[in-house]
C-alpha cells in the first residue's frame, strides 16, 4: 500500500488531513446517526466525559476476542492474504482500510474472504440494526472496497451480536448502499470543513440517555 501525506487537523480532535482531505474515523458515522450535535461536542469543542459501563465492557469484549484471534492467527500481508482467499475461505480480525479518496478510516471488527465475496462484520451490543450502526459497516465496506482491486467478488454487510456468533443482520453493499453512504459522508465532509451546521437529535429519549447532556445547550 502506498504511503500517504497526512497530519492532525488542527481544529478538530480526532480527525486528520490525508492527501489534503478531512479524513475522520469511520466509527463517527455511527455516532452521527444517533446524534450528530454530539460529534460537535466531542471533536470540534473538545468536551470529555467519563467511560461509561457499557463502553468499557464493549472495550473488554474487544480485548478478548482480539487475544483470541492472535493465539491461532497466521501472520501475513494483506496482498497474500487477498490471493489466498481467492482459493479458500479465510478469516480475519482488525483489518485497517484508509480511503484517503472518501476521507475515512478504521479497523473491521472480523471480515471473512472467500473466493466468492467478503463479509465485512461489525459487532454490536444487542440484535437492533439501528440505521447509524448499519451506515457504520456500510462505512467500513466502502473504504474496504475503495482499497482492494477486485470487481468480481461481492462485498457483504453484516451485524454480530457483541461476544457471539449471532449475525442478525446482512445487507449486499450493492450500488444503492454505495450511493447512500457516499451522501452521508459528503454530509460528513461539509460539517467538518464548515459549509453546514450540526444538528442535534429530536429523539428526547437519546437526550436523556446521553452523556453530553450537561454539555449539551439543546437538551
Amino acid at each position: 500500500m502506498r504511503s500517504h501525506n497526512s497530519k492532525p487537523h488542527p481544529q478538530i480532535k480526532g480527525a486528520q488531513i490525508i492527501d489534503g482531505k478531512v479524513n475522520f474515523p469511520i466509527s463517527w458515522l455511527n455516532q452521527q446517526g444517533y446524534c450528530e450535535y454530539s460529534l460537535f461536542l466531542e471533536y470540534v469543542q473538545g468536551v470529555t466525559t467519563a467511560v461509561t459501563p457499557e463502553m468499557q465492557k464493549g472495550q473488554n469484549i474487544h480485548q478478548e476476542l482480539e487475544e483470541k484471534f492472535k493465539e491461532e492467527a497466521v501472520p501475513t500481508t494483506f496482498s497474500d492474504m487477498m490471493e489466498l482467499s481467492k482459493k479458500e475461505e479465510i478469516m480475519s480480525r482488525e483489518l485497517w482500510v484508509l480511503s484517503p479518496k472518501y476521507g475515512i478510516r478504521g479497523f473491521i471488527d472480523e471480515i471473512w474472504l472467500t473466493p466468492s465475496e467478503f463479509v465485512i462484520i461489525d459487532d454490536k451490543p444487542g440484535t437492533t440494526a439501528y440505521y447509524s450502526t448499519i451506515n457504520q459497516v456500510m462505512g467500513y465496506c466502502l473504504a474496504f472496497k475503495d482499497t482492494i482491486n477486485d470487481e468480481n467478488r461481492t462485498i457483504r454487510a453484516a451485524l454480530r451480536e457483541r461476544g457471539t456468533d449471532n449475525i442478525f443482520w446482512t445487507s449486499e453493499f450493492n450500488e444503492d448502499a454505495q450511493n447512500k453512504i457516499e451522501m452521508l459522508i459528503s454530509r460528513m465532509q461539509d460539517l467538518f470543513n464548515g459549509n453546514k451546521h450540526f444538528l442535534p437529535t429530536k429523539n428526547p429519549n437519546k437526550c436523556a440517555k446521553c452523556r453530553f447532556r450537561n454539555y449539551c445547550e439543546f437538551k
